[in-house]
């Protein structure tokens, strides 16, 4: 697979990203629910843009989360140019192409969106607006995708969580997220195809190599 080809589908992920989260930022107030099917809805909710909307606390948490997302970026670009130049498997650099996109497309929210959209609490954001919700590089990421599949109640005899009631799947997130996972998934799934090597053709004669 070419790097022209991959930053293609990279621009495609990216794109889709940023215009499903400009939508919901200037059509919904956070926290509206829209359901779509029993068991696919958009709710919308920003998070500091960590795995399930976990925080680093501190004044410069946001901070160092986002300078080490910006260089995850540039090191996975890096990679991904790495591979293309060796000739790698076209499972391998798809795999990084997607993580790439999604990485990228959640950095964007959290370097851009504090500057250019106001706050949703309680009304509609504006895009570019006059008093924005937060600074450069404080921005939050949108999700938005919410496939609530089943509740259930766990077992009385289940360790721990015994009794209590549960929703799967209970996880909200945007374009770029189903990306990087799904990269990550075809390394996991694809590992010995995404990983694998020629072997190098190499003859003996009596004395040594020929």
């Amino acid at each position: 697979m070419s790097l022209r080809k991959s930053y293609l589908l990279i621009f495609i992920i990216l794109l889709v990203d940023q215009v499903t989260k400009i939508y919901i930022k200037t059509n919904f107030v956070l926290g509206e629910e829209h359901p779509v099917f029993s068991w696919f809805k958009i709710l919308f909710i920003e998070n500091e843009g960590m795995a399930w909307g976990t925080e680093i606390p501190g004044t410069y948490g946001k901070l160092f989360l986002t300078v080490f997302r910006l260089c995850a970026v540039v090191a996975i670009g890096y990679w991904l140019w790495d591979s293309v130049r060796k000739n790698c498997s076209p499972y391998l650099i798809v795999a990084i192409a997607l993580i790439l996109a999604g990485a990228f497309g959640n950095i964007v929210d959290s370097v851009f969106y504090g500057v250019i959209f106001s706050s949703s609490h309680g009304e509609l954001a504006t895009l570019f607006a006059d008093q924005p919700y937060g600074s450069l590089l404080y921005g939050k990421v949108v999700d938005m995708l919410y496939f609530p599949l089943f509740d259930g109640t766990f077992p009385t005899w289940f360790p721990i969580w015994g009794g209590q009631e549960f929703k799967f799947f209970n996880a909200i997130f945007n374009i770029a997220d189903m990306a990087i996972s799904t990269g990550v998934g075809i390394l996991i799934v694809f590992n010995k195809k995404a990983f694998h090597k020629e072997e190098s053709n190499i003859d003996f004669d009596g004395s040594g190599l020929a």
